[in-house]
C-alpha cells in the first residue's frame, strides 16, 4: 500500500509539473549573504572572473544565465571599464527522491558541476520508476576593482525535481542577489516565480 502511495504521489507531482506551463512553479531558495557594500557608487560596472577550471563554453551560459539578475540588483556589464570582478558558480547533484522509500536504490551520486546529465527517472527495487531529484546550488562573489577586495558573497540552494536548467539557474542567481547590495543577515528563504504570474 505505501509503495502505491509513493507511486501516486509520483504521478501527480509529474502532473503538477507539467501543468506549469500554465501556472508557473515556485522556486524556493536556501540563500544567504555577506556584504560589505553600504549603496551601490554611481556606475556600478561589473565583469565577469573565471577561475581556470571554468574555462568553457558551459560557463559562457552560465554567465549569460546570471546576467539578468545582475542587471536587476542594478549592476551593469562593462568589459572595458568595470568597477567590480563578478565569480560565479553553479552545481547540480543527483540525489535521493524524498518520494522514495527504504526499499528503493539504484540511485547514488552524481558528481557537483554544471552541464550533467539529467534523466527524467530510473528504476528503483522492483523495477519502479522514481521521481529524479536534485539539489541545485549557485554562487555569486563580488570584487571591487582594482583592490580585488571581496564585498559581497552570496549561496542559494535548492532541492527539488527535474526542471529546466535554463529556466532554474536565472531564477537562482535572482534569488541569491535579492536584497543587494544590502541583504539581510542570516539564512533566509526566498522564493522565486518561474514561469506563469504572481497573483
Amino acid at each position: 500500500m505505501r509503495s502505491m502511495l509513493r507511486v501516486l504521489g509520483c504521478r501527480i507531482l509529474a502532473a503538477l509539473l507539467l501543468s506549469g506551463c500554465a501556472t508557473g512553479y515556485l522556486l524556493d531558495n536556501d540563500v544567504q549573504s555577506f556584504s560589505g557594500l553600504t549603496a551601490l557608487p554611481a556606475q556600478p560596472t561589473y565583469r565577469f572572473d573565471r577561475l581556470p577550471s571554468q574555462q568553457s563554453p558551459a560557463q559562457a551560459q552560465l554567465e549569460a544565465m546570471a546576467d539578468a539578475a545582475l542587471h536587476k540588483a542594478g549592476l551593469g556589464r562593462d568589459d572595458a571599464a568595470p568597477r567590480y570582478a563578478v565569480q560565479i558558480g553553479a552545481g547540480l547533484q543527483r540525489v535521493l527522491s524524498p518520494w522514495a522509500g527504504p526499499w528503493d536504490g539504484g540511485w547514488g551520486w552524481g558528481g557537483w558541476g554544471w552541464g550533467g546529465h539529467h534523466g527524467f527517472g530510473g528504476m528503483g527495487a522492483f523495477g519502479r520508476m522514481e521521481s529524479p531529484w536534485y539539489r541545485r546550488q549557485v554562487d555569486v562573489i563580488i570584487r571591487e576593482l582594482p583592490s580585488n577586495r571581496v564585498v559581497f558573497e552570496s549561496h542559494a540552494a535548492n532541492d527539488g525535481p527535474w526542471l529546466d536548467d535554463a529556466s532554474v539557474f536565472p531564477a537562482m542567481f535572482e534569488a541569491a542577489l535579492q536584497g543587494f547590495p544590502n541583504p539581510p543577515a542570516g539564512p533566509r528563504r526566498v522564493d522565486i516565480q518561474i514561469g506563469g504570474t504572481n497573483k
